[in-house]
């Protein structure tokens, strides 16, 4: 079972997209909220301009003015926008373009890029001026927005900055359960009553981010119904390690726009290979200090420290160590989020190697607000797994944070009677689970049908998916069972 294992690891790369990150746009297609106050009109002339000047030869602007931005990369223009509250907001920004030339900008909210290389295409004429929308989260108080060019072209004509503060959103799973705890072997609400999440996992966000966008994150939260995401930072295979900055950046904006659709959001550190999580610790006490800092006033954030630990030296003690060395990182800067920890033999509770879930059970990490990972593939794992997480979760708190209703390798056939096996299990003893994969890779697993992430949908309904991807949106779309009293 080690090598079938093993194989199943190594096949999840090798038919992945090799789709450059920085094309990534989110949160683009996202529809406004209900407004709590009128939208907030910030002309461009009246804000703070680097490379660019304030003009008035073009009609049909308002205001007195707009700003051409000079022809450079890293023109911008910065707006100061005070909000009431926290929240998610709508920017619309009113721009003309009179070349042919798209003039992309990257928009940051609080020094943070909210929509990398957002479009400003050609309007006809630079009289002829148009809108484009993102949505994006500010904090209460002072906050600053910046339009920054990204070629030498420069920014488009920009006339102004509308702001609409989406009113709060009171049904979403995180607005219904607030800040998560563990409680005994459950998790549990801001009421103390125990839930259960259901989801789906991302692919590599190396390989498949163009499957992450502001249509998919909507019909994922809005369509599918779906409680939490779980965001796949992948350590090696040109993922994190080839580029900290650029990677983090991109959990940070994919945590944001989910954050701003009310779902969970699981912060997977996917580690495979090396197997052992030692191998990574100092990477992930520099990654999870970053997604730490920024997020740890979020109450719905969950923090996967070790996606799959694997190998026959790396045995529960080794990893037992590694995440008693991760979670005082975490801790030290967000004391309230729940933290997931993986188990042996890629999160198996040692059953791949032979093992069982009283390696755990007697010998528990010292730490608390945590719970533990278990992964299946319901075609490949059959009773012996699924008897090891009925005991398991009377025992210890657990979360299945990926499985597939195929193989060990994501692939071949569907066993949806075993799958069901599986579902009624959690949904009766309330643990939590996340489906693998949120993409259109050309495996079973993936739910969307290949193609469907580089035509950008369609999103919503059944037409995009596979036959794997109808069976799991029907099962995340069930009513969910949140207590509030």
């Amino acid at each position: 079972m080690t090598s079938a294992r093993s194989a199943r690891l190594h096949l999840r790369s090798l038919g992945a997209a090799g789709t450059a990150v920085t094309a990534l746009l989110l949160g683009l297609a996202a529809a406004p909220s209900p407004a709590v106050a009128a939208p907030v009109t910030h002309e461009a002339e009246t804000a703070t301009v680097s490379r660019g000047a304030v003009e008035s030869n073009h009609t049909g602007y308002t205001g007195s003015g707009f700003v051409n931005y000079e022809n450079a990369d890293g023109s911008y223009i910065q707006w100061s926008v005070n909000a009431a509250q926290a929240g998610t907001a709508t920017l619309t920004l009113r721009y003309a373009n009179g070349s042919t030339a798209n003039r992309p900008m990257d928009i940051s909210v609080n020094g943070a890029v909210a929509a990398s290389g957002k479009a400003f295409g050609g309007t006809g004429a630079w009289t002829s001026w148009t809108t484009t929308t993102i949505t994006a989260n500010l904090k209460a108080g002072a906050n600053t927005i910046r339009a920054t060019a990204t070629t030498a072209n420069g920014g488009p004509n920009v006339d102004h900055l509308k702001v609409d503060t989406a009113a709060p959103v009171v049904d979403t799973p995180a607005a219904v359960n607030g800040q998560l705890k563990v409680c005994g072997t459950k998790l549990c609400n801001q009421y103390g009553k125990p839930i259960q999440l259901r989801g789906m996992s991302s692919h590599g966000t190396q390989w498949y981010s163009q499957c992450l966008t502001g249509g998919s994150l909507d019909a994922l939260a809005k369509d599918w119904k779906a409680d939490v995401l779980r965001v796949s930072t992948y350590v090696q295979e040109d993922g994190w390690e080839t580029d900290p900055v650029k990677f983090t950046n991109l959990a940070h904006t994919l945590i944001d726009q989910a954050s701003a659709r009310g779902m969970y959001v699981i912060v997977d550190w996917h580690m495979l290979d090396p197997g052992d999580p030692h191998a990574n610790l100092a990477n992930a006490k520099r990654f999870f200090t970053d997604i730490a800092n920024r997020h740890k006033d979020k109450n719905n954030i969950l923090y996967e420290v070790a996606n799959e630990p694997n190998g026959d030296s790396v045995t529960w003690s080794r990893i037992k160590s590694y995440h008693e060395q991760i979670v005082p990182v975490i801790r030290n800067i967000d004391g309230n989020a729940p933290i997931l920890l993986g188990t042996r033999a890629w999160s198996s509770l040692g059953v791949s190697n032979g093992g069982d879930e009283t390696e755990v059970v007697n010998n528990p990490v010292n730490a608390t607000n945590v719970m533990y990972t278990f992964h299946f593939y319901a075609m490949s794992h059959r009773e012996e797994y699924l008897d090891t997480l009925s005991r398991a979760a009377d025992r210890i708190p657990m979360f299945v944070t990926e499985f597939g209703t195929q193989d060990y390798a994501g692939e071949g056939a569907n066993d949806f009677t075993m799958s069901q096996k599986y579902i009624d299990l959690m949904a009766a003893k309330k643990i939590s689970w996340v489906n693998w994969n949120f993409s259109d890779d050309h495996r079973s697993g993936a739910v969307f049908k290949t193609g469907t992430c580089d035509n950008n949908g369609p999103w919503t309904g059944t037409s995009s998916l596979k036959e794997a991807g109808v069976w799991i949106r029907d099962r995340i779309r069930s009513a969910d069972d949140f207590p509030t009293s």
